[in-house]
């Protein structure tokens, strides 16, 4: 078979299969160009989907004529000095998007500068005509309208893997919800259909402002429930959102990686806030976050995809590390907070009743335990016929003090939840819950300073692994020492365990090295040895906690809650859950229409 050349149509439809794969696909390259332009105000609405219309329109610099007709040329563009791959500081720089679209639909491109009179452009299915005369009347002094009507229609098999409408209106409203947390400093509005989905005015591109967008997008519960993050180091800064342990979902879809203010999908970040997040979170849970990372452009590629979601460090064990420690950072410093949908589904939870029922006379289940006389009973004058129901209270003279949010514990509930008066509510406690995290956090700061017990094996246990698993394994051979297993390469295709750590006990090598193989190529990081000492330490932590069931004393229970106001993250125990829930009094009050 003779090799020919390719038509330009030809090179131009394959060349838009890489870059279009979806109307989602078009409409962020498109808001990327305006990004790029210097646009405050972007609109966009699409039609079916996305399939029949996508409009974005800009308040950018605006393009002239002669640049509109170079802007539907492959390879042309504005974005890359002296042809310099090394540098990128925009969103777009390989000049595929414009053409790929005009090759694949009906592309209009209408456009105004300052310096000149709007002109347009049009590309159909490949074939440009223009520029001409256009009225176009920007929203500004300048700015650029892009339509695109029948995509796919030059490509008609594509049109048999889109996706339902409502699918695709998804895809798309993802792409500028992250396009949109990324620039704070720029309004959006997205239009479906005729519908408005999202109206985001400008913020300022703060901290403050920051958070009101991400609220805007993430959920104001989110906001309610983050913690800033904010560490530099080496050139590099991480800066954002994160939520509490106990704000958690049951995916990682509201996980969110910004490098240099373009949205990319990184295994990096999955596996730098499990490793964060695995003291405080069970594995099939997932904490919600908005990361940002600002460096030097020439310490990350982003010219690894066609669609730019993704990008490689030029270190990205030092990118790992920052973000490990800024997310533990932020975690101590909020201390013992727990998550406030605890308490808003704690009080959904709680209604009214009208009405009086028949008195019971049975001794009810629930028992309140108090600290003056633990054996006198208090015979309520509510039940005078018939046995009263057992029950132990007081009324100590003394108030919270302002220095101690948990409260003076004022009663212990079926020997489980001590309850504590605030200044301005209550809080119910896990005992249970709460000393099994105190207990954990003591054992690894007792781990962290004495380190790691190790046992030798009487026989070292060779383990047969492939060459790619023991270089891996070898190059971390001193991280894992730390953690108190002592591997070593044997011959190319083989490690020597001759150490392991002492709590594990019985386990399978083989399993192990190969689950630390996997987690080192997926993430940098020996996570799953850690999470199987973690995993023990809490099932040790648990075996010698106060246990439910347990009568504490008035001391006790002060005791414990003046431990986890000091002690960080006793807002929830090692699963994620929360080990205490905080009602208001203002809440209570509306409860009983007080309010």
């Amino acid at each position: 078979m003779r090799i020919r050349r390719l038509s330009e149509g030809t090179i131009n439809r394959i060349a838009a299969g890489e870059v279009v794969e979806r109307p989602a696909s078009a409409v962020k390259e498109l808001v990327e160009n305006a990004l790029d332009a210097g646009a405050a105000h972007i609109d966009i609405a699409v039609s079916n989907g996305g399939s029949d219309l996508i409009l974005v329109e800009d308040d950018g610099e605006g393009m002239e004529a002669d640049d509109l007709i170079l802007a539907v040329e492959r390879h042309a563009t504005s974005k890359l000095n002296d042809d310099d791959l090394s540098h990128i500081q925009t969103m777009g720089f390989r000049g595929e998007a414009l053409p790929s679209i005009g090759a694949v639909a009906r592309l209009s491109i209408v456009s105004r500068s300052k310096k000149s009179e709007s002109h347009e452009v049009r590309v159909d299915g490949g074939q440009a005509r223009g520029p001409m005369p256009a009225g176009f009347r920007a929203k500004g002094q300048s700015g650029t309208r892009v339509e695109v009507r029948e995509l796919f229609f030059a490509t008609p098999a594509r049109l048999k893997f889109l996706k339902s409408s409502r699918s695709e209106d998804l895809a798309t409203q993802d792409v500028v919800k992250r396009l949109a947390m990324a620039r704070a400093d720029v309004a959006f509005s997205l239009t479906h259909d005729g519908k408005r989905m999202l109206d985001l005015p400008a913020e300022a591109d703060l901290f403050a402002g920051r958070l009101k967008r991400l609220a805007r997008i993430m959920g104001r519960e989110f906001s309610d429930n983050a913690v800033p993050v904010e560490t530099a180091r080496e050139g590099l800064r991480v800066f954002g959102y994160a939520g509490v342990p106990t704000y958690n979902r049951a995916n990682a879809q509201m996980q969110f990686l910004f490098v240099n203010g373009r949205p990319v999908r990184d295994k990096l970040l999955v596996g730098a806030v499990r490793g964060a997040y695995a003291d405080f979170l069970a594995r099939d849970r997932h904490p919600a976050l908005a990361l940002f990372l600002e460096c030097d452009p020439a310490f990350v590629d982003v010219n690894v995809h066609p669609a730019k979601t993704e990008v490689r460090f030029r270190d990205a064990g030092l990118v790992r590390g920052l973000i490990v420690s800024s997310l533990k950072h932020a975690l101590a410093e909020a201390g013992h907070k727990a998550s406030t949908t605890v308490a808003g589904d704690a009080l959904a939870a709680l209604r009214p009743h009208s009405g009086y029922a028949e008195p019971d006379f049975r001794p009810p289940p629930m028992r309140a335990y108090g600290f003056n006389d633990p054996g006198r009973d208090f015979q309520s004058p509510l039940f005078t016929g018939g046995a009263a129901p057992s029950a132990r209270v007081e009324t100590p003279p003394d108030a919270p003090a302002a220095g101690n949010p948990l409260g003076a514990a004022r009663a212990q509930l079926h020997e489980t939840y001590i309850v504590a008066q605030t200044a301005d509510g209550i809080v119910i406690v896990d005992q249970h819950a709460a000393h099994e995290r105190l207990t954990y956090e003591r054992m690894k700061r007792a781990m962290e300073q004495g380190g790691i017990a190790r046992q030798p094996l009487l026989v070292p246990e060779v383990v047969d692994l492939d060459p790619a698993e023991v270089d891996r394994l070898a190059s971390r051979a001193a991280e894992l020492a730390e953690l108190g297993l002592v591997v070593e390469a044997f011959g190319p295709d083989a490690v020597v365990v001759r150490e392991v750590p002492a709590m594990l006990g019985q386990m399978d090598l083989k399993g192990l090295m190969r689950d630390l193989a996997d987690d080192i190529a997926e993430t940098g990081s020996a996570l799953s040895l850690k999470e199987r000492l973690e995993e023990v330490a809490g099932t040790l932590a648990c075996h010698t906690s106060v246990r439910a069931g347990r009568r504490l004393t008035a001391e006790e229970m002060n005791a414990l809650l003046r431990e986890m106001e000091a002690t960080p993250h006793s807002g929830q125990c090692n699963h994620g859950r929360p080990t205490y829930v905080e009602l208001k009094l203002s809440d209570i009050e509306k409860l009983f229409g007080r309010r």
